[in-house]
């Protein structure tokens, strides 16, 4: 009876530590949304210019990124503004 119920309790443990350590759910980004959509357009198998036009055409839907050239990653969240002068 022990026995049975030391592994019970090592199969809780490790369903429970399991759950615990799950990625943190978050949107996919506007190129992750991209990229995903070319790498599914390629396992399609369709024809080459069957897969050049639909290339292209999700090529023409990429919208613009956001900011200059050269700028990088823009982030949404705002840091708190220091009370030193600035400049």
């Amino acid at each position: 009876m022990n026995r049975l119920l030391a592994t019970l309790m090592v199969v809780a443990t490790l369903v429970v530590s399991g759950c615990a350590t799950h990625p943190e759910d978050r949107p996919y980004s506007v190129e992750e949304t991209h990229q995903l959509a070319l790498e599914a357009l390629y396992r399609r198998g369709l024809s080459y210019d069957e897969y050049q036009r639909t290339k292209l055409q999700l090529e023409r839907q990429q919208p613009a990124p956001y900011g200059f050239p050269g700028m990088g990653e823009v982030s949404a969240e705002r840091s708190t503004p220091s009370k030193d002068r600035q400049g």
